[in-house]
């Protein structure tokens, strides 16, 4: 009970100095996001190996944005085989590949989330996007970008408009603290740096008079017909909804 207790004290102590450092970014990134609805486009989110669970917190989920498009690679998946998802991500090239069908905009967001930032693949999908006049937000790790050993040119840091840093330790194990081996804290901190996001974009659309289409649960009264006419919206651009 001692090493939860002291876990949960850890956890905590992560999200609130994430949620500290980055006031002003969150803000920023809320700004960006309204626009995009504002606008009628489209948020796209990304990630590789765990932080594909960033991705699936962004994408049709309950009191989520209806307007998020994720970019998937199935190689990307440690479910699909974890050592090769490793190798994927650090192949260059692979952006270009997912970026090749429908791709982000000028009006539309592409969000990154990538503790390291080094790898190939996140890198090169924001300087692609970045290239096309699209808004990068990264959410990633700057102590942890600034030790990982360099696959790219470039890093996502350098690639992105805006960094939303997790403040994760390199290697994102946080126990025990003076010399962590587990319990690593990577997926908490986004998820939690997303939901700060949703509720800043709630908060400043509500005081612009701008909608935001905010998917409902299925397992509520009238979930079911209000995402009906929320995929019926998307769908054709957003093809994971269907």
């Amino acid at each position: 009970m001692v090493q939860t207790t002291r876990l949960g004290g850890l956890a905590t102590d992560a999200l609130a100095r994430a949620e500290d450092r980055n006031t002003d970014r969150i803000a920023e990134t809320a700004r960006l996001v309204v626009d995009c609805i504002r606008a009628d486009a489209l948020i796209y989110t990304a990630g590789a190996g765990h932080s594909l669970a960033a991705v699936a917190e962004t994408f049709y989920r309950a009191g989520g944005l209806a307007c998020v498009y994720p970019l998937y690679h199935p190689d990307l998946l440690p479910l699909h085989g974890a050592h090769s998802s490793t190798l994927t991500e650090r192949r260059s090239g692979l952006a270009a590949e997912v970026l090749a069908g429908p791709a982000p905009g000028p009006q539309d967001l592409l969000v990154v989330f990538s503790t390291s930032g080094v790898n190939p693949y996140p890198v090169e999908l924001a300087a692609t996007a970045r290239a096309a006049g699209t808004r990068v937000v990264a959410v990633t790790s700057v102590d942890s970008v600034a030790v990982a050993p360099r696959r790219a040119g470039s890093t996502l840091v350098e690639e992105a408009s805006v960094v939303l840093d997790s403040g994760i330790r390199p290697g994102d194990a946080s126990y025990p603290e003076d010399s962590p081996v587990t319990a690593p804290l990577s997926t908490v901190v986004n998820a939690y740096l997303w939901n700060l996001i949703l509720v800043s974009t709630l908060d400043l659309a509500a005081s612009e008079n701008v909608e935001v289409p905010l998917w409902k649960s299925s397992n509520v009264d009238g979930g079911d017909q209000a995402n009906i006419r929320l995929r019926e919206r998307y769908q054709e651009r957003i093809p994971a909804l269907r």
